[in-house]
């Protein structure tokens, strides 16, 4: 199979894919990335998006679609696996214009023009604002950019979670977007079987004294270090994997080992709050707003003294969802509930091996997700007739 490459090389997928990499890598001086300032309400958040190359010898208009990554995890997580597996290269390959965003806090997206890099201000946002600046500054970016009057949401697990915010609360925004695909979509947790559920026993203190209030896991060379270094050594290993597993849910058959160490070298960081905000949802077990510790601070956020819930049932949006049977952080229970909320539900995919990383790691999306998900935007998605609530 041949396939077209930047600057209009031809070679196999293997090969493309590997140069697709390399012109998207943060080390590579002429890397496709777009930076957006957001300066609304004087954020000053420096947003970083990559942006695939302009397929050269092809005519016609390019479909958008727009990716976005979960928690702990950056734009790179769609091009991590081989040419057959990795989403945003199989997109790129049916002839759809990728792009990937960074959410606030992930390996491209922390610079902050008004706050230092290591106060206590500059790691103060969760989901909230990841859901409230992100995808208006995104969206209309990349459709003025393009020429387009809509885009493909593709968002896995906390990627999602943004997007039903977003969806939910700007109607105008929603209009914009041709179809939702959620992976793992992320609302409430109230059914989650991992043992994360331990941190349940902490109050707020005790969180902020374990982890701070500033940055979660944003040390690039220790990543790197317990990526190659432990979970690359053959006899540890499988102990890591198992690590994961029992988080997120076991299914090692779906898993390449041999790329163990590229998937855990490029783990990004986020902010303690974001993590405190994932917390006060499971334990609260409500798909609410950040709770800022006070009525005074939540008037100032939301204009009222409690943090508002987020109504999955006001997204308008054709939506898309595929969720795993053996997902430990979102169960099927907690999916099957957001499928009841959802308006404007489309089609449903549940697959009963996935774990909540099969997703963006898995050997099989292409038969599992792909092949389907790219004939539904060829057929002109947003067209297709709504389940409605089930």
């Amino acid at each position: 199979m041949r396939t077209i490459c930047p600057n209009g090389h031809k070679g196999s997928r293997t090969m493309c894919c590997e140069m697709l990499r390399a012109w998207l890598d943060i080390e590579n001086p002429k890397r496709q990335i777009i930076e957006l300032l957001l300066e609304a309400q004087g954020k000053g958040q420096l947003l970083v998006f990559h942006k695939f190359p302009t397929l050269l010898g092809f005519s016609g208009p390019q479909p958008v679609t727009y990716l976005q990554h979960g928690l702990l995890t950056s734009a790179r997580d769609w091009i991590l696996n081989l040419p057959n597996s990795s989403s945003a290269f199989m997109l790129f390959e049916a002839r759809y214009d990728v792009w990937m965003g960074n959410s606030w806090g992930s390996t491209w997206s922390r610079k902050n023009f008004y706050s230092p890099p290591d106060s206590s201000e500059s790691w103060a946002f969760s989901f909230d604002e990841m859901a409230k600046y992100d995808p208006p500054a995104t969206i209309n970016f990349i459709l003025e950019m393009t020429g387009h009057e809509q885009l493909y949401y593709v968002g896995h697990s906390q990627g999602s979670t943004i997007a039903f915010i977003a969806f939910s609360t700007d109607q105008a925004l929603a209009e914009k977007v041709k179809a939702l695909f959620a992976l793992s979509p992320a609302t409430a947790m109230k059914h989650m079987k991992s043992p994360l559920d331990i941190f349940l026993l902490f109050t707020k203190k005790m969180f902020k004294i374990l982890f701070g209030d500033r940055a979660f896991f944003t040390n690039i060379h220790l990543e790197k270090f317990i990526a190659t270094r432990i979970c690359g050594c053959k006899v540890l290993d499988q102990i890591c994997v198992n690590a994961i597993f029992i988080m997120c849910g076991y299914n090692q058959k779906n898993l390449n080992m041999s790329r163990l160490d590229m998937y855990l070298s490029h783990v990004s960081g986020t902010s303690v709050q974001t993590l405190f905000h994932q917390w006060q949802v499971r334990t609260g077990k409500e798909f609410q707003a950040y709770d800022w510790g006070s009525p005074i601070q939540n008037i100032m956020h939301f204009n009222q003294p409690t943090p508002p819930f987020y109504r999955a049932e006001d997204m308008t949006a054709p939506a898309f969802p595929w969720s795993g049977g053996n997902d430990w952080l979102l169960s099927p229970k907690d999916v099957e509930d957001l499928l009841h909320q959802l308006p404007n539900l489309v089609y449903h995919k549940m697959i009963p091996s996935h774990n909540h990383l099969d997703f963006i790691w898995g050997m099989d999306p292409q038969e599992q997700i792909y092949d389907d998900l790219v004939e539904m935007m060829t057929q002109n998605a947003s067209s297709f007739p709504a389940m409605g609530r089930t």
